[in-house]
């Protein structure tokens, strides 16, 4: 797996076409309070943006911090090989992976480093924030999705999970499938997922039609971890939200809860589409 982690960290981050919001996650990851020894890689992946080359553009402010940058061009794009692409290159054995188009609050990176500072495997994430553009069905469903028992109670893990070299041995190679996130989080009991104070900040797409093609792979993803590793099932905890709930959130956001029940009556009724990702910015 690398050299040893006792401080170190290894923040992996795929990047497809990430060049309008690269720049904007590693200024935070710069911005983080001290962390020892600290490795980035960033895997670019079937750009045909300049994401590598604003990933590269940073290289000094991190040689400055005294922390290291590496930039990975790879000709085919696919977050999986990303992924493993950048475990490859990465140093420590506990490592982060982290979505191009998050932003930490400081504290996040030490307060993992701390977290995953144990001999048992331990799989981690920062507090969420869902941040939404300025558009009128975005704001309305991530209210609701702000407040779903999953999102607001558990460690979903979205656009950054952690985990220590014992949570790392737990897989080999990252599948090719949709939902890598949900795949690691399932090789870990509820007692073994821990959350940061510090919190970072995660994007909701643009628009109904955005919206309703992400909730379409997301819930795609999570079925396809379901039917190819049956025996991962034993660890969901994902709370369900009962109609008592439902109804306050309704009553609360009447708004808010029509668009988001809305948004999953589509994906579930409507006619079934690629399985293409949208960014939707």
């Amino acid at each position: 797996m690398g050299e040893s982690d006792v401080q170190g960290i290894s923040v992996i981050i795929p990047a497809h076409n990430e060049a309008a919001v690269i720049g904007r996650c590693l200024a935070s990851v710069l911005a983080s309070d001290p962390v020892p020894f600290l490795q980035v890689v960033v895997v670019a992946n079937g750009c045909t943006d300049d994401t590598a080359r604003v990933a590269q553009s940073y290289n000094d402010q991190f040689a400055e911090n005294g922390w290291e940058l590496s930039v990975l061009d790879l000709p085919v794009g696919g977050k999986p090989n990303a992924l493993n692409a950048g475990d490859a290159a990465a140093r420590f054995g506990t490592r982060v992976y982290l979505d191009a188009d998050v932003t930490l609050s400081k504290t996040v990176l030490p307060e993992l480093a701390g977290l995953l500072a144990v001999d048992a495997p331990v799989y981690a994430s920062g507090r969420l924030n869902i941040v939404a553009p300025d558009n009128f069905a975005s704001r309305a469903y991530a209210r609701i999705w702000r407040k779903v028992p999953f999102m607001a109670q558990g460690v979903p893990g979205c656009g950054l999970f952690a985990v220590n070299t014992a949570g790392r041995a737990r897989w080999g190679a990252f599948p090719d499938i949709i939902s890598d996130d949900t795949f690691v989080r399932l090789h870990f009991a509820a007692d073994e997922r821990v959350s940061t104070s510090g919190s970072y900040d995660w994007p909701v797409v643009t628009g109904l039609r955005n919206l309703i093609k992400v909730r379409a792979r997301q819930d795609r993803g999570v079925e396809e971890v379901r039917t190819l590793y049956p025996d991962l099932i034993k660890n969901e905890d994902t709370p369900a939200t009962d109609i008592g709930e439902k109804l306050k959130l309704a009553l609360a956001d009447p708004i808010g809860f029509a668009t988001y029940t809305g948004v999953a009556l589509a994906v579930k009724f409507g006619p079934k589409g690629d399985s293409g990702w949208s960014r939707g910015r």
